[in-house]
């Protein structure tokens, strides 16, 4: 099937960076969504619930996020990021609500099920519109800078809610995330306005799939995709294992010297300084191979951390490390958007099987390092997180191929019997 008549095509009227629409709309979401991400916990500590149960708890929303991935190409086969950020939204204003009602674990485990939900439209949603609404040439370049609004957003918030609530989860802490989704839907129906005023795009219905043959086109992408994902499927994993262990390996370091404290701030903060590059780099580089270095890279530095005893030197190596592996997300990504722009008939196919690995890393990535910590300590599991992931990147350097291109044969005769 062609793909002209599927892609949105300019007029000398567009607007030159759409893009920053969508980054001032998703630096408001990002902090709301920071909010949330922050309170969640302790709500559901201060009901009764154990930290193992808590921990429970929040993975839920990522399984549920990856079941959700698989109908999502049913359910939203006809969507565009308009409807999918509209239904976002939605979720997000009642998700609040939802949380501040709960007692119970089932309660708890539906609204992390909602929480899964609207994350992952906020993924299909930004992969639409960056596919559709942007210069191809630009996609890594864009998601440089949606990543930064994103650290942005999460740097932020949790500082502002911790000052303003004293870290106690009161209605003003619900009010807050709402203020600043109040302002992410003004920038949404800005962006709405503009984007009709100056983009022509020519609809097309894609075809209606039975569930077989969505598990058929399923198997066929993941196989075609299979080095993209592992490489996703790592990425989630490594950030996850971050952020379950290294605010505890933080305290630590902090009763060492005062800097050891901004252990996961090193962690993060270079998410703000790749963006602005990375998109050179990739297409000098190629993204895929962009990504896998910065990989190897970034891994090698992890892998030495459990020799380091100086805080300030862990610190320092983390933001070393950090630094190269924050730019693979949005090479990665921009690959992604590649993808989706060359073959839009597979579209939702290729963003929820992105996104279902996703999901499945930020499950793997908990208990992985939970139980790591605790049977060779917190620095050795992150260096061996370091070992795993030079493996990785050197496996993908040997098998991807240069040019991966989602080619699926599709016959009639198959598609009856499917």
């Amino acid at each position: 099937m062609g793909t002209y008549f599927m892609i949105p095509h300019r007029t000398s009227t567009t607007i030159k960076k759409p893009v920053y629409l969508l980054c001032s709309m998703m630096f408001f979401w990002y902090l709301f969504d920071a909010v949330i991400s922050y309170i969640t916990p302790l709500i559901i500590t201060e009901k009764g619930f154990s930290n193992t149960a808590m921990g429970i708890i929040l993975g839920t929303s990522s399984i549920g996020g990856a079941l959700f991935d698989f109908f999502l190409c049913k359910t939203f086969k006809n969507t565009t990021y308009r409807r999918v950020f509209a239904i976002m939204f939605a979720l997000c204003i009642g998700y609040p609500l939802f949380l501040y009602h709960s007692q119970t674990a089932g309660m708890f485990i539906i609204a992390m099920i909602i929480w899964g939900i609207y994350f992952d439209l906020k993924n299909v949603g930004i992969f639409d519109f960056v596919a559709r609404a942007t210069p191809q040439k630009e996609f890594t370049e864009n998601f440089g800078l949606i990543q930064i609004f994103e650290t942005l957003g999460y740097l932020i918030a949790p500082i502002l809610i911790g000052f303003l609530t004293l870290g106690a989860v009161a209605w003003q802490s619900y009010f807050i995330g709402w203020i600043f989704l109040f302002f992410s839907l003004l920038f949404f129906i800005i962006m709405l306005r503009r984007r009709e005023k100056n983009i022509h795009e020519i609809q097309q219905d894609p075809p209606k799939r039975s569930i077989f043959l969505e598990l058929y086109l399923w198997k066929k992408c993941i196989k075609i995709l299979s080095p993209v994902l592992l490489l996703v499927l790592f990425l989630y994993v490594s950030e996850s294992f971050f952020w379950t262990i290294g605010p505890i390996f933080a305290e630590q370091l902090l009763t060492q010297h005062p800097l050891g404290g901004f252990f996961m701030a090193a962690h993060t903060f270079p998410s703000l300084l790749v963006g602005w590059f990375v998109g050179k780099l990739t297409q000098k580089y190629g993204k895929k191979h962009t990504a896998f270095w910065a990989l190897f890279l970034g891994s090698f530095i992890l892998a030495l951390l459990h020799l380091t005893q100086n805080p300030v030197l862990i610190v320092l190596q983390i933001f070393a490390s950090s630094f190269f592996i924050a730019m693979s997300f949005p090479a990665i990504n921009g690959a992604f958007a590649d993808y989706i722009r060359e073959t839009l008939q597979y579209e939702k196919e290729i963003e929820g099987i992105q996104d279902f690995y996703t999901n499945i890393g930020f499950i793997i990535g908990p208990m992985m390092a939970g139980f790591l910590s605790d049977h060779i300590g917190i620095a050795p599991a992150f260096s061996l997180l370091g070992v795993i992931g030079c493996i990785v990147s050197i496996i993908l350097l040997s098998i991807t191929p240069k040019k991966i291109r989602v080619i699926i044969k599709e016959t009639r005769t198959s598609l009856k019997k499917i």
